[in-house]
Order: structure tokens, then sequence, then C-alpha cells
């Protein structure tokens, strides 16, 4: 499935399916070196520890979803409501699965501090895009936005609907019409 791909790009992308499907705990380096149809000690001449694969499965996965994220907004005219419908569309194509870093997150200990680096500057990233959609002279706006973003993917992972995201998306616009905060 993924043979045509560089060994490193294999990895991480049979490593990107895994720990999004199952999650970063329930995947083991075996079943990345079986499913990516690798040597193991391949996998160790890229990635020394399952937690190097980590920060690089975060890394790749900021640069996929900022990417989608774009392509997506394009020319929209208030893209920070387009967000919203990003996230509809991304509920719909991974199942509700959720934000990859959100998922990860209870599952690393704080000690883990490389990749609790890559949780925490994806989501600074998120809030200035927010800060950049909204002027970036409103960092209250920003924050309430990026605020009911994150817990609109949350949530519509939780319950698996689309509701959140519809009702967090008019508390948005409505802040955003009325410039309130």
């Amino acid at each position: 499935m993924y043979d045509h791909l560089e060994v490193k790009d294999r990895i991480i992308k049979v490593a990107t399916d895994l720990f999004h499907k199952q999650g970063y705990s329930d995947t083991g380096i075996n079943q990345i070196i079986e499913e990516a149809n690798i040597a193991k000690a391949s996998l160790y001449y890229h990635f020394a520890t399952k937690d190097e694969l980590c920060i690089a499965y975060l890394q790749q996965r900021h640069r996929d979803w900022n990417s989608s994220l774009e392509s997506y907004i394009g020319r929209k005219r208030n893209k920070a409501l387009a967000a919203f419908d990003f996230l509809l569309d991304d509920n719909e194509q991974s199942d509700y699965r959720g934000c990859s870093f959100l998922n990860i997150l209870p599952e690393t200990s704080p000690d883990k501090k490389n990749i609790y680096r890559e949780i925490q500057s994806h989501k600074k990233a998120l809030l200035l895009f927010f800060e950049n959609q909204l002027g970036g002279d409103k960092p209250e706006l920003a924050y309430a936005i990026y605020s009911l973003f994150e817990n609109a993917i949350i949530e519509s992972q939780m319950h698996r609907s689309q509701e959140p995201v519809l009702k967090l998306k008019k508390i948005a616009a409505s802040l955003i019409q009325n410039n309130s905060l």
C-alpha cells in the first residue's frame, strides 16, 4: 500500500494512519514495522524511539492539517468562521476522530517534553491563525474564537455529531459580528 514511498516517509505515513485511527498507546512498534513492510533496523535507523516517531508524526500532521485548512478556507471572506466549516468537513472525512494533538495529550506523560512542545506549538499556531484572521488587535476575541473552535472539536468527537460545531460557530459569528469582548 505504501511501498512506493521512501522508507522514512512510509514509516511516518503508517504511524500517522495508525496513531490517528487507534491511538498512540495502542499502536505498537511491531505493528508499524509490519504494516510499513520494513525491517526493524530500518525503523530504528530513522527513529531511535517511539517518541521520536511520535514527534515526526506530529510535525507531519501539523503541516498536513494547516495545508488542508488553508486550502479549504482559500478565498472565503470570513476565514475564522470558515475554519468551523473546515471542521465539519474534517469530521465527515475522519469519522469524528478529533484532533490528533489532543488525542495524544492524555496518552503521554508530562515528562515527555518534546512531545508536549509539538502539541503546544500546534495549538499556538492555531491561536495565531485566529488572531491574524481577526486583525491581530483583538487578542481576547481571537482567544474566545479559538476556544470555541477547540471545544467544537472535542464536543463533536465526544458526541459524534456536527451539532456542537454548528452551535459554536453561531456563537463565534455573533462575537465576531458584535466585535465583543
